[in-house]
């Protein structure tokens, strides 16, 4: 029995092997290129271009949504945090009771700053289906882009999903300034605690001081 399946499973691979959906890039905009399958969908959607395909293992998505014309240009990076912060609070706010945004965390593409997670998304009965997001704010434009897929497949998605994920590049004309103003970090935790914890050590020496010279004083 064991030889039967380990033998059906090596067809299915290998027609799977064959059967991969080929991949070509794609021109998102003037700034953003992305690989999608051959035969994607596009459609400009309230001012937004989304593009769609069915992969070998999962649904891929890619969103381009033009910010407000007014958008108020973001100072730091810590205000960057708090959009992307607010995008995955509003994602997982519209995804219903049972989804939650997981395996939170920063990349960079070129060089900008983007923001990867993870939407699991439960019907209720047990059945799950997964989400992985690339999440690309720029002053004008925020892209988003989505691979979907059943929790089943999560051994057999890595490839592709990689593929997909690691095809985005920007153009050099995005830099870090389409994004937020200034560089400035501020001062690190380290320098923090050894500043302030050095002014507590200096402090502490001064009242003892004080105190040993009244001591002084008074005993004369």
């Amino acid at each position: 029995m064991k030889k039967i399946l380990l033998s059906f499973a090596l067809i299915l691979y290998v027609i799977t092997a064959f059967s991969q959906v080929k991949l070509q890039s794609v021109k998102i905009d003037s700034l953003v290129t992305v690989s999608l399958p051959v035969g994607y969908q596009k459609k400009d959607t309230l001012g937004q271009h989304i593009y769609s395909a069915n992969a070998s293992y999962g649904f891929m998505t890619v969103i381009a949504a033009p910010n407000e014309k007014n958008n108020t240009p973001l100072k730091k990076e810590a205000d960057l945090n708090e959009v992307l912060k607010k995008y995955i609070a509003s994602i997982q706010g519209q995804s219903g009771a049972y989804s939650s945004a997981i395996r939170q965390r920063d990349t960079t593409i070129g060089t900008l700053k983007a923001k990867l997670f993870t939407l699991k998304n439960d019907d209720g009965t047990g059945n799950l289906q997964m989400v992985n997001f690339t999440l690309l704010y720029t002053q004008d434009v925020t892209y988003t882009f989505e691979y979907v897929y059943p929790d089943l497949r999560k051994e057999l998605v890595k490839d592709e999903y990689k593929a997909f994920a690691s095809s985005i590049k920007l153009s050099p004309q995005l830099q870090r300034n389409d994004q937020y103003l200034s560089n400035a970090k501020g001062l690190s935790p380290v320098l923090k605690v050894a500043i302030f914890g050095g002014g507590a050590i200096v402090l502490v020496l001064i009242i003892v001081t004080i105190v040993r010279r009244r001591k002084k004083l008074s005993l004369s």
